[in-house]
């Protein structure tokens, strides 16, 4: 389902507009493509259109097409040697409220979208349609509004929590963290049951009852609730619609997307329009720009890289196939996939590491490139963003059954994912304390989910950014963790602009 950039405009993006003017003139016209709210919101159609802007919101700069990816990538598997020094201080924690990725685009695409998701919820229930399909877009509809929270939550932890359809003259109160998961969880426990399993090869890409099982779970596991985590991680894991795809590198290109390990994908599509790409109008692809921003110097920015450390996590090597075989020992191929060094003779963007010049001591990341079909990179990746896989749900599951002191069961689900066909690795054996097992999964998390954004709520759910010995621990991975400052810097500044137009809403500490 690769939503439609025009019909989202068309639904959305005209409702604000009305008509001034003296009432007699004859230019004074309904613009009969930018229809009001009041004349909106009659139809099944105008439901399923309104839904479809909501996805659309998703594809925004500072949501999954670009500026997300800078955010989420703050954690210590990456840095930033940008020329654009706003970006490389942004990774370093040295962050003002005026910083652009902050004030000009992720506070107002954020809450443009859920917006977007507020008019659905308002003005759909009233409308006369099927009202099984109603349920449905309503459920999907609350899913996006908690992703979008979700995100908001754990990078800003203190934000006004918009639940009506908004007017300029809307102000509500200032959620705190605590208050941001209650709405997520009220808003996916009401979605869940309305959700279905999986939809037709045709509307493949819509939110599934899965999806909103793992990001509940995601939610309850940053609150240590493992119980009510490894229930829903259950559930999702014994409802059959999820394998791990044998071919690591599936989930990573757009020749294999919405496959059997997806649970939520942003849509992209390589389609050139007239405009550019991430922007709220018609006529702007709707590409995914991550690639332009994380591969080598050359085919693209080369504007953040991974750690060393994380190249060298991969030690593992692969186990022969059978006695005798001749296969020879590749080290864990989930690093050649994930991020390009001197290490993997491959060739990318038809040239091979050392034909391309590049600092051998440098490496570059690699998942959602389009080095294996393209010379460059052109703004214009049809690559989905996985926003939820299968592998992450298995590891989540360990790690909430390590917990729960069930270490055998978790073993097993780390098993799973290393000895994946083309990832074929020895499995773990022994016995196991949830002292040695967890920072084994947390290894495992590292390699499997490499550069996927998922290092940073990772780190956040694992309480390293609320002590000092977290810190230290961070900084002997990621020298930009020097810069940190200790309960300041785990959030996001709220942009000021904001501040100023509503002084209800407080600055987070520190700023």
């Amino acid at each position: 389902m690769k939503t439609n950039k025009l019909v989202a405009l068309l639904c959305a993006g005209g409702l604000f507009l009305t008509t001034t003017g003296c009432e007699k003139d004859l230019l004074d016209k309904t613009n009969p493509n930018a229809p009001t709210t009041a004349e909106f919101w009659k139809t099944s159609d105008d439901a399923v259109k309104g839904v479809y802007a909501c996805y659309s919101g998703l594809q925004q700069f500072a949501v999954y097409y670009r500026s997300w990816h800078f955010m989420a990538h703050r954690s210590d598997e990456s840095y930033s040697q940008s020329p654009f020094v706003e970006l490389a201080n942004f990774t370093r924690f040295l962050t003002p409220d005026n910083n652009f990725f902050i004030s000009s685009f992720a506070w107002n695409d954020y809450y443009r979208t859920i917006f977007r998701t507020n008019q659905v919820l308002t003005n759909v229930p009233g409308i006369t349609m099927d009202e099984t399909l109603k349920k449905r877009l309503l459920a999907e509809t609350q899913f996006i509004r908690a992703l979008s929270y979700f995100d908001l939550a754990y990078f800003f932890g203190n934000i006004p929590l918009i639940t009506v359809e908004s007017t300029i003259t809307t102000r509500v109160k200032q959620g705190t963290q605590a208050e941001a998961e209650a709405l997520i969880i009220a808003d996916l426990l009401a979605a869940i049951p309305n959700l279905p399993l999986e939809y037709s090869a045709a509307e493949k890409g819509r939110v599934t009852k899965g999806a909103a099982q793992a990001l509940l779970a995601r939610v309850y596991m940053h609150q240590r609730k493992y119980s009510e985590a490894s229930a829903l991680f259950t559930e999702i894991i014994n409802s059959g619609k999820y394998s791990l795809v044998p071919n690591y590198l599936d989930n990573f290109t757009d020749a294999n997307e919405n496959n059997s390990e997806s649970l939520f994908e942003v849509q992209f599509t390589s389609a050139v329009l007239e405009l550019g790409q991430g922007q709220d109008n018609a006529a702007a692809s709707e590409s995914h720009d991550r690639p332009n921003f994380f591969g080598p110097p050359g085919p693209t920015f080369a504007d953040v890289q991974p750690r060393r450390w994380l190249l060298d996590e991969y030690r593992d090597s692969t186990v022969n196939f059978a006695p005798g075989s001749t296969t020879r020992h590749l080290i864990d191929p989930r690093r050649d996939v994930s991020i390009i060094s001197n290490r993997n003779p491959e060739r990318f963007y038809g040239k091979t590491f050392a034909e391309w010049g590049w600092n051998p001591s440098q490496q570059y990341w690699r998942k959602y490139l389009n080095d294996r079909t393209r010379t460059n990179e052109n703004f214009t990746s049809g690559i989905n963003h996985r926003v939820i896989r299968y592998a992450d749900v298995l590891l989540m599951q360990a790690e909430a059954l390590t917990e729960l002191g069930r270490t055998a069961d978790a073993v097993q689900l780390v098993n799973m994912v290393r000895q994946r066909p083309s990832v074929n690795l020895a499995p773990l054996t022994g016995t196991y304390t949830a002292a040695t097992l967890r920072p084994l999964i947390r290894s495992e998390r590292a390699k499997e989910l490499a550069g996927e954004g998922t290092r940073w709520y990772d780190i956040l759910r694992w309480g390293l950014m609320d002590t000092q010995a977290g810190i230290d621990e961070l900084k002997n991975r990621d020298a930009d963790f020097n810069n940190f400052r200790l309960g300041i810097s785990k959030l996001l500044p709220i942009p000021q602009r904001d501040i100023d137009i509503d002084p209800g809403v407080k600055q987070n500490p520190g700023y």
